[in-house]
């Protein structure tokens, strides 16, 4: 008996009515009911979002933005996702009302934007008051759970796009601050110039004040001699005058002598008068002296106004303000009433001078009018008691003086100090302005000043720092294709494990012939293999024509289903032809293994560690690698050994087979009534 003899009789039992036809065109449409069927359901859902109605309540009441902008985030995104019509968005009034919707299965999700949502965008402007806007999210698994997923990652989408809108703008602004800052840095940089080349001619103008003080102060000095001398001199004057008053006593009681006397007196006025003259000279330079030192130190101060006034360091209402209060100082100083004290002294030393000439000339009349001499000797005693009694008082003010002058020498010296002090703070201030000038330009260049197109392209990367270059070596075309794989596998297991439920392992009648029994396990494979050619090509061909799914190397992915339909017949059938009736539940709990550790949805290396055996040992996690890489177009290096693999397989099931062949060749109790029959 051949192998070709044994399949082809089993084939014909099969065939040999027509319910046992119809019952192999059912089972030939096992794993196109399964495979085919499920991909279809499931080919591309994402594009009947559109179907499911979820309420969008927008609460939102806009805000005003730092620079003036009318902003309306929530009605934006509103109108985007109506726009995108991912979903069939229902506008509800209320959050309540959508709440209550989602919980009777009314909508299958609520998106709720709160009224402060916009509030919340610009509020980064404000360092007090900064919240983070939020999207309310309601959902119910009970409406399904792979729902709340994809609205995760709607809203995840919404969020990402909300906030690289506002972290443009709001690092617009910020580079636009910058550049304000860059701009006012500048600005303030040439203000520093300004008050450096300013503080560079005060200091020059402290430098002709510093001078001018010194003279001053030597003037000072110098009028306080002056004045110690013309004290000497009007206390010299006093004396003078007393003894003069004492003598014209004396030459009133004395007549008798009078014309020598008068002789001698009018040599004595005429003495008098000579130096009356000069101390009014010297009195009269003192006034001059003073006078021009006033008015030059009023003239410096009025010049060096007018420099600071030119360099623009003060103004000219400034200036005239320190020239009033410049004079009002110099008029109620102890220097100006002792100026002023010297002129009326000056004054009255001229009235003296005038005085002692006219007395000379009257004792020289005296001298020659010697008759008359009596009464006016009476008389110029008179004059000469008011003449001491003058130069007394003179006397007086000249000490007063004399000490206005001490004190003015030591404010001049005073004043010399300040002005030299004001000098060294004024080199000082240039230094430090020049410093100030360099380091605000070197800061003003540090700080960036982008431009309209620079601040573009740095706001998006700073609102969106990373982004993602995917690069997709083999990709699915749709969720159904992403599935094809492991679903066409698992598909072509159920075909092949329903095969076992018409179809015998081993016939009996093969059993009792003398047939080899590799002859005998082949025979009764081969009509397994026959029908699951016939699946696989048949699911392959559906799901390529009919649903679309345009693997990137079709022929070589139903020869590789065929590997696969192979391996499967031989291991399913080796399992039932040894095990019997339990066989079918070893089968079974191998789809089911299988089913958990292909990695047909998940990566199996997230399964738990013992599954991680089970990849490695069942054919159906290779299956499921090998059919994505010819569907998408992967590297195919691995397809080979996969296929020897299959190969391997096949060789298991075929020894399994012989085996069980050479096992129930030797017929038993157990034979004839199994304890179990399914």
């Amino acid at each position: 008996m051949t192998v070709l003899r044994l399949a082809r009789s089993e084939l014909k039992r099969m065939t040999g009515g027509l319910l046992p036809k119809l019952t192999i065109l059912a089972l030939i449409m096992v794993p196109l009911l399964y495979g085919a069927v499920y991909l279809y359901a499931n080919w591309n859902p994402y594009e009947n979002l559109n179907q499911i109605e979820a309420a969008l309540v927008v609460e939102d009441t806009g805000a005003t933005s730092s620079d003036g902008t009318e902003l309306q985030a929530g009605k934006k995104v509103a109108d985007g996702l109506v726009e995108g019509n991912v979903f069939n968005w229902q506008a509800v009034p209320s959050a309540a009302e959508a709440d209550a919707g989602v919980s009777s299965g009314k909508y299958a999700f609520a998106l709720k934007i709160p009224a402060e949502f916009s509030t919340n965008l610009v509020s980064p402007g404000s360092f007090d008051s900064a919240s983070q806007a939020m999207l309310n999210v309601t959902t119910n698994d009970a409406n399904n759970y792979l729902l709340s997923t994809i609205v995760d990652k709607l809203t995840t989408a919404v969020h990402t796009t909300v906030a690289k809108e506002v972290g443009e703008e709001t690092a617009n602004q910020l580079l636009t601050g910058f550049g304000t800052i860059h701009a006012q840095m500048l600005k303030a940089a040439d203000g520093a110039g300004q008050l450096a080349g300013g503080v560079a001619t005060l200091r020059d103008g402290t430098v002709t004040l510093h001078t001018g003080t010194s003279e001053l102060s030597a003037g000072a000095g110098e009028l306080y001699n002056g004045q110690l001398k013309l004290r000497d001199g009007a206390n010299q004057l006093t004396d003078g005058a007393g003894q003069l008053s004492g003598g014209l006593s004396v030459l009133k009681d004395s007549t008798a002598t009078l014309p020598t006397d008068t002789r001698t007196l009018a040599n004595g006025a005429a003495q008098v008068a000579a130096g009356n003259a000069q101390l009014n000279t010297k009195v009269q330079d003192v006034v001059t002296q003073l006078d021009a030192a006033d008015q030059g130190l009023r003239t410096r101060v009025i010049e060096s106004n007018a420099r600071l006034v030119a360099s623009e360091v003060i103004t000219q209402v400034q200036a005239d303000k320190i020239l009033a209060d410049f004079d009002t100082v110099a008029a109620s100083s102890p220097v100006a009433a002792a100026k002023t004290r010297i002129q009326t002294d000056a004054t009255q030393i001229q009235q003296l001078a005038d005085g002692s000439e006219a007395v000379s000339v009257g004792a020289a009349q005296l001298a020659t009018a010697t008759p008359a001499l009596k009464d006016a000797i009476v008389q110029a005693s008179g004059g000469a008691d008011q003449l001491h009694t003058g130069a007394a008082t003179l006397a007086t003010g000249e000490q007063t003086a004399l000490d206005g002058a001490g004190r003015l020498a030591e404010g001049a010296q005073t004043l010399d100090a300040g002005a030299g002090q004001l000098e060294a703070g004024a080199g000082t201030a240039a230094d430090g302005s020049r410093t100030l000038t360099d380091e605000i330009s070197k800061g003003a260049g540090q700080v960036p000043n982008p431009d309209d197109s620079q601040k573009s392209s740095l706001s998006e990367v700073i609102a969106d720092p990373v982004a993602v270059s995917n690069v997709s070596q083999a990709k699915a075309d749709s969720y159904g294709a992403g599935l094809a794989p492991f679903f066409l596998t698992l598909a072509l297991w159920i075909g092949i494990f329903m095969l076992v439920q018409a179809m015998r392992p081993i016939t009996q009648r093969a059993l009792a012939s003398n047939a080899p029994a590799w002859k005998i396990a082949v025979g009764g494979w081969l009509p397994f293999l026959a029908v699951s050619v016939v699946q696989a090509s048949l699911l392959t061909l559906v799901v390529n024509l009919a649903l679309g799914l345009n693997p990137a190397h079709p022929v070589l992915m139903w020869l590789f289903m065929l590997a696969a339909a192979m391996a499967f017949s031989a291991i399913i059938q080796g399992i039932v032809a040894l095990l019997g009736s339990p066989g079918k539940l070893v089968v079974l709990i191998l789809l089911v293994l299988q089913l958990v550790s292909s990695g047909g949805t998940f990566p199996w290396q997230t399964t738990p560690q013992p599954l991680h055996v089970v990849h490695e040992i069942l054919p159906m996690g290779y299956v499921v690698t090998g059919m994505r890489h010819l569907i998408y177009g992967a590297d195919l290096s691995g397809i080979v050994p996969t296929v020897l693999g299959l190969l391997g397989y096949t060789l298991l099931g075929a020894a399994m087979s012989t085996f069980a062949v050479r096992k129930h060749k030797y017929w038993t109790l157990k034979t004839l009534k199994p304890e179990i029959a399914v």
